[in-house]
């Protein structure tokens, strides 16, 4: 199913069934509730004239998304859980400094501390208008919602900033689980928090390959969220 906003899932849920609902649908986070104010490259530039570096956001637009593509996925499988934040700090510390590659910083890691700190707060998200509204609805219906997300652990401090974390009964994210998708295992992870069979639930998410077309293999229902 494609849709353009949040806003038709409730409309859906009222037209099907007590028996026929979803025991649990699960969102992802960025794209999908909220989104980066601006652009990246915008958020970037900001955070970059703190430290006295100007940058044009369209030129950092691109090389952040060179970067990212570059990077691979936010996962660590091996990885012991103490670990996780340094290594999540140093994958993005290294897109960065891609993004950045032709930029002289007189202190680039009192900038990236600065940055990363900085996505952690609500100040750099905007939430979608319908947001609020959508989960509020899953609350009152009484149908259990989770995010499965490939963002890091900073997510939790984002739910809380923008007074989403309240809505959620789980939240399940790549560099926990070691895992990122479009591979099925967060899926598997997020769905057993729930007691839940895949065939049962719902996956609501803003990318075709990573949201829609990986909760569809692995049997749930797959709402793409196409903005």
């Amino acid at each position: 199913m494609n849709l353009n906003s949040l806003e038709p899932l409730q409309a859906l849920i009222e037209t099907l069934s007590e028996a026929d609902r979803p025991r649990v649908v699960l969102f992802d986070a960025v794209g999908t509730l909220f989104g980066v104010e601006r652009s990246v490259g915008w958020q970037y530039a900001k955070a970059a004239r703190r430290h006295g570096v100007e940058a044009l956001a369209e030129d950092l637009d691109l090389a952040f998304y060179a970067a990212f593509k570059q990077a691979g996925s936010p996962a660590f499988p091996h990885a012991a859980a103490q670990e996780i934040p340094q290594l999540e700090y140093d994958w993005w510390k290294a897109i960065t400094r891609s993004t950045f590659a032709k930029i002289e910083f007189a202190d680039f890691d009192a900038f990236f501390a600065d940055l990363f700190a900085y996505f952690a707060s609500a100040e750099a998200w905007f939430l979608y208008p319908e947001t609020i509204a959508t989960l509020a609805f899953f609350n009152q219906a009484n149908i259990p919602i989770g995010i499965a997300s490939n963002f890091d652990s900073r997510l939790y401090s984002v739910l809380r900033s923008l007074s989403l974390d309240s809505y959620f009964q789980s939240v399940t994210i790549s560099t926990e689980v070691g895992s990122a998708k479009p591979d099925g295992k967060i899926f598997t992870v997020a769905l057993a928090k729930h007691g839940c069979e895949a065939h049962q639930a719902w996956h609501v998410g803003d990318s075709r390959k990573e949201d829609y077309e990986a909760a569809t293999a692995m049997g749930l229902r797959g709402i793409l969220v196409d903005r």
